[in-house]
């Protein structure tokens, strides 16, 4: 007798290396979670982190805590918690603000990095909706154009008039992973900048930014990171920029002596000059906790975890799934994938409520598109298959529209 699918899930559940960090996690039993691509589940062990902040550190220390607790130098310090993640070096991540404000840093200051004769930023059309609207605002303040073409072409447009580029590692939409070292080398061999947005990449697979010469990158830390809703984003200035960094958001903390509270600014030496104002710091713990769940976790690992649930998925759903009902706009191929499937359905709407009815949480984006995030430190093969299964079960009942 042949092996079932769901046999198939046990035995490759049991072997898998990475299944005992899901009990570091707060997970419903009878729920498969696929939306750790846009919130990552809560770890374990966090709130009481964050009782501790609150009763003790803040609650009793008041004040004191900016030195005794190291609130101060959190946001560098958890950077380079972030760090060997995305494969930095220490000294170049500083954690804080929003992911559109570190977008913002990021590209102002790469355009001021680049000089005056170069007029014009490339920047990803298939692109999270944010990461562009910033761009064309950065582009009006420094004069710049811009210039919108597919990640697939932009080695092709980039020219001597180019400043930077600013491309999306994987499309929220899709999940197709871009290319980011032969990208980042074209970009360069042009005279421009690398600016990469890693929001949908960091903590699911290698990104290797300093082995790969990016410039400036910036990302969430409430996706595949778990750092909660709304968690400080984090800016990567590679080392040999810093100098130059000109943000265009000098604010007090990122002053060279911010207590000095002197009028005239003077920027401090390293990432540091990524601060702006006052670290939000009861978000920016609760993500320090979060981290802890890397602990002993090689990211090449997490990729081929995610390579082979996003495989095993997309078998399941094609075995269990009426052909023509679904079409995966996920690439098959490995090097261009990341770490969600996304189908293509008519009437995904009603498909992904009916889904979520059903314990199996996944995510839409209209008009069509169900997406399923597979973050490998707390799914498994057995949430893959029971997901395709419930899947084919639900688009039985609800009409093709």
């Amino acid at each position: 007798m042949s092996e079932s699918y769901e046999e198939r899930a046990a035995r490759l559940d049991a072997a898998d290396g990475l299944a005992k960090h899901r009990e570091k996690f707060a997970l419903d039993a009878g729920t498969v979670y696929l939306d750790g691509n846009s919130l990552g589940a809560l770890p374990a062990h966090v709130p009481a982190r964050m009782a501790d902040v609150i009763t003790r550190e803040w609650g009793e220390l008041r004040i004191r805590s900016w030195g005794e607790s190291g609130w101060w130098t959190a946001p560098e310090r958890i950077g380079d918690r972030i760090a060997p993640i995305v494969g930095a070096a220490p000294g170049q991540i500083v954690v804080g603000d929003s992911t559109s404000v570190n977008v913002f840093k990021a590209v102002v200051a790469a355009a001021r990095l680049n000089g005056d004769d170069r007029d014009e930023i490339l920047v990803d059309a298939t692109t999270f909706p944010t990461d562009g609207y910033i761009a064309e605002s950065a582009a009006r303040m420094t004069g710049h154009a811009i210039v919108v073409c597919d990640p697939a072409d932009m080695a092709d447009a980039v020219s001597d008039r180019t400043a930077l580029a600013l491309v999306n590692h994987v499309d929220y939409r899709t999940g197709r992973l871009q290319d980011l070292p032969g990208l980042t080398a074209a970009l360069h061999a042009a005279g421009a900048l690398a600016v990469w947005d890693l929001c949908h990449s960091a903590g699911a697979l290698p990104v290797g930014l300093d082995a790969h010469g990016v410039d400036l990158a910036v990302g969430c830390t409430y996706k595949y990171l778990n750092g909660g809703p709304g968690s400080p984003a984090y800016l990567y200035v590679a080392e040999r920029h810093q100098a130059g960094f000109d943000s265009p958001l000098p604010g007090w903390n990122s002053h060279a002596d911010p207590f000095a509270m002197t009028p005239g600014y003077e920027a401090a030496a390293g990432a540091l000059r990524g601060r702006v104002g006052t670290p939000d710091i009861l978000s920016m713990l609760a993500l320090e906790a979060a981290l802890d769940v890397w602990d002993g976790v090689a990211i090449e690992d997490v990729r081929a975890k995610s390579l082979a649930l996003t495989d095993f998925f997309l078998e399941c759903v094609r075995a269990y799934v009426p052909e023509g009902r679904v079409e995966a706009a996920t690439p098959q191929a490995h090097d261009e994938r990341g770490s969600q499937v996304a189908l293509r359905c008519a009437g995904a709407p009603a498909v992904m409520e009916e889904l979520i009815r059903r314990g199996v949480v996944g995510d839409l984006r209209r008009p069509d598109v169900l997406r399923f995030g597979f973050t490998p430190l707390y799914v498994g093969f057995a949430d893959a298959e029971r997901a395709a299964r419930v899947l084919a079960d639900v688009l039985a009942e609800v009409p093709a529209v």
